[in-house]
């Protein structure tokens, strides 16, 4: 029986690696530089000849690897088809392909996208373990999500489910997305968008707020902090933040009614506070629902993406 399953998480800075048991004990992690140049055709090699010369150094056989899993930056189609990954070059591309040809044909190998692989990892060792119906939320530079059913990602037929942070949520935003759209949820929810919020407010008002202190350098951690503190302008800002990620939350909850929402990313340090500002919000924004959905913080932080791509080859993804 084979003893061990690998997880790649592809990202455009590095690519995280890691070697598990089959139960999800993490035996073994590192990093590999992407390379991008010539539309990223080094970066899967580069993985390869990585991962071999671990496994020789942990002296485990390629026979006793259950498979290899990789989470990709970009749309992933349920046949392992990448369309375009922009982060790395890709077009045109079968990344699960590739690397079985790279480890010599004989081994298991599957693809998914990173926020949906994320979202597997804590369902599957994290702040989801125990649930088989959850939506992780990751709250970084942008907004990601990744949805889980019965256990099963649900992708979508283009490989866009669960894409949440390009959800309109704000008639008459003036800034364009970098999908293209204006007043995603992405716009007003991620780190980005949290300052983006608070620089607004800040704006209309002459009130006097500890976020003006730090001018041009303010963050989400700052606006979060500030808010934690009682600062009125900053509780403002961030609640119309969370106000409108509520209400996407909510309305997942009319559509997919998920017992759990895993919520991730940077943004995601500010704890309790943060959890306790979208639930006040999502509990107003969902009457119908006497058992409302809980919401929690993610645990496994930047390795989620490791630990979910080695369970998309467990099988009952």
């Amino acid at each position: 029986m084979n003893q061990y399953v690998v997880g790649i998480d592809v990202g455009g800075t590095t690519v995280k690696c890691g070697i598990f048991t089959i139960t999800g004990v993490l035996m073994d992690k590192w990093e590999v530089p992407t390379r991008k140049e010539d539309e990223g055709r080094y970066v899967l090699p580069d993985v390869a000849d990585s991962l071999k010369a671990h496994l020789a150094g942990k002296k485990i056989e390629l026979n006793d690897v259950e498979g290899i899993g990789i989470g990709v930056p970009g749309p992933v189609e349920p046949n392992g088809y990448v369309h375009v990954c922009v982060n790395l070059g890709w077009h045109d591309h079968w990344p699960a392909k590739e690397m079985q040809e790279l480890m010599g044909g004989n081994i298991r190998c599957a693809a998914g996208n990173d926020a949906n692989v994320a979202a597997l990892g804590e369902m599957w060792q994290g702040g989801g373990k125990g649930h088989d119906n959850i939506l992780m939320v990751t709250l970084g530079t942008g907004v990601g999500g990744g949805l889980i059913i019965d256990g099963h990602i649900i992708a979508g037929v283009h490989g866009a489910g669960a894409e949440i942070g390009h959800i309109h949520v704000r008639d008459g935003e003036p800034e364009k997305c970098n999908c293209g759209g204006h007043g995603c949820l992405e716009q007003v929810a991620s780190a980005t968008g949290i300052v983006r919020e608070a620089k607004r407010t800040l704006e209309a008002s002459d009130e006097a707020s500890a976020m003006r202190d730090f001018g041009d350098a303010l963050t989400a951690k700052d606006v979060c902090d500030c808010a934690k503190a009682g600062d009125p302008l900053a509780v403002k800002s961030l609640g119309t933040s969370l106000k409108y990620l509520a209400l996407v939350l909510s309305q997942i909850s009319m559509v997919a009614d998920p017992e759990l929402y895993v919520i991730g990313g940077g943004v995601s340090r500010a704890g309790q506070y943060l959890i306790d500002g979208i639930k006040k919000y999502y509990d107003e924004l969902t009457p119908l629902l006497k058992e409302k959905a809980e919401i929690t913080l993610a645990t496994l932080g930047n390795d989620a993406g490791i630990y979910g791509s080695a369970r998309l080859v467990l099988g009952n993804e």
